[in-house]
């Protein structure tokens, strides 16, 4: 990197004082004219020969390239770069600490319990954190020592905080007495599947039911009579019918994750982020806060980069189908409970809007449609 100077050279006849500079062997990179005035870019070693140049033109430096700015720079900052690199020091060094605990629980005689124990085992504020392998440690003597509290307890490090979840020990509890009710449906379908335990079956495998009628009676029968009114109970499968309406862009992009990822500090100063990561030419970012600072405007963050695919698709009445099916699957799942199955499903209708496919598309799903309707003063 060559240091270069640029310089103004103001006097009468500025060719003359080209000359001058030639005659010395001064390599000019730019050369620019104006009245009077000369302005020209130099080396370092050069302008040290301009200044042996015994003349009466005047000459300064008006900007400079290369480490002789690098140098000025350095001069200018030194107290600024000094305090900046200390700053990043501390922060470092501060990172190592914790200056807060918080368990997670409603319970409050849980939250004491964890914290002392958190307390005897070397966790708590201003104390500094311990490494993953002494962390699951210390978890484990906490939950042989509360086994009769605590059954699941996890300790997570965010920055210079410990956040710890807990799942309290469920103690078995009195069976509450179950009163006389029926087993009705929750929504309208068809019947494929009907588990009686106990009670009277009412309805049969492919009957139609509407929400609230009646599967399982609580109410027992001989012949004509009423004989007992019983809790009943068991599970009732249906085929459940949906019409999902979808809109599809005739452009769509997809932004998916290739699997590949790269992990990395980076420094965010002054609302910009310095990273030395450009690997990924598309990718998404995950970032965890290790520390920030009220005081400096600066923190230091740990990013995972997970590199993405982005995929385009073009969309018309002809290929929509499968992608509708899919999407439309995708919507419904986020409705149904994870033992839903869906069984069928079609596109019932499809048009072209502006920009966009409009798309019904009809599903059926088992489900488990159990519900129950306590017997009231029945007198059947």
């Amino acid at each position: 990197m060559i240091s270069k100077y640029k310089v103004v050279v103001e006097g009468k006849n500025p060719d003359y004082f080209i000359t001058q500079l030639i005659k010395n062997n001064i390599c000019i990179y730019k050369l620019e004219k104006e009245y009077k005035k000369l302005i020209i870019i130099i080396s370092e070693n050069d302008f040290n020969k301009l200044k042996e140049i015994k003349t009466s033109y005047k000459y300064y430096v008006i900007d400079s390239y290369g480490l002789v700015k690098v140098r000025y720079l350095f001069k200018k900052y030194y107290f600024f770069l000094m305090c900046f690199g200390g700053g990043i020091l501390l922060i470092l060094f501060l990172s190592h600490f914790i200056f807060s605990v918080e368990v997670l629980h409603s319970n409050s005689y849980i939250r004491e319990v964890v914290y002392n124990n958190l307390r005897e085992n070397g966790i708590y504020k201003y104390k500094f954190k311990v490494n993953y392998e002494e962390k699951e440690k210390i978890v484990d003597r906490i939950l042989k020592k509360e086994v009769n509290d605590i059954e699941w307890l996890e300790i997570e490090e965010v920055g210079t905080k410990y956040i710890v979840r807990v799942l309290e020990r469920k103690r078995n509890k009195e069976k509450e007495v179950c009163q006389a009710r029926n087993i009705v449906a929750k929504k309208d379908a068809m019947i494929l599947e009907i588990q009686g335990e106990v009670g009277e079956i009412v309805k049969k495998k492919y009957d139609y039911v509407k929400a609230g009628d009646i599967i399982i009676s609580g109410i027992i029968h001989n012949k004509e009579d009423i004989v007992a009114k019983k809790c009943a109970s068991g599970k009732v499968y249906g085929e459940v019918w949906y019409k999902v309406n979808l809109e599809v862009p005739k452009e769509y992009k997809e932004e998916r994750v290739t699997g590949r990822e790269k992990r990395q500090l980076e420094i965010n100063f002054l609302g910009k982020r310095y990273a030395f990561f450009n690997g990924f030419k598309t990718y998404k970012r995950k970032s965890i806060s290790l520390l920030s600072s009220n005081i400096l405007p600066v923190s230091i963050d740990f990013t995972k980069y997970l590199e993405t695919d982005v995929l385009r698709y073009s969309y018309n009445l002809s290929n929509i189908d499968d992608m509708a099916l899919d999407m439309a699957s995708s919507k419904l799942k986020n409705k149904l409970s994870k033992d839903d199955v869906i069984l069928s499903k079609k596109v019932l209708k499809k048009q072209e809007k502006n920009s966009k496919i409009i798309v019904e598309v009809f599903i059926k799903v088992k489900e488990d449609i159990t519900d129950s309707l306590e017997i009231i003063d029945s007198k059947e």
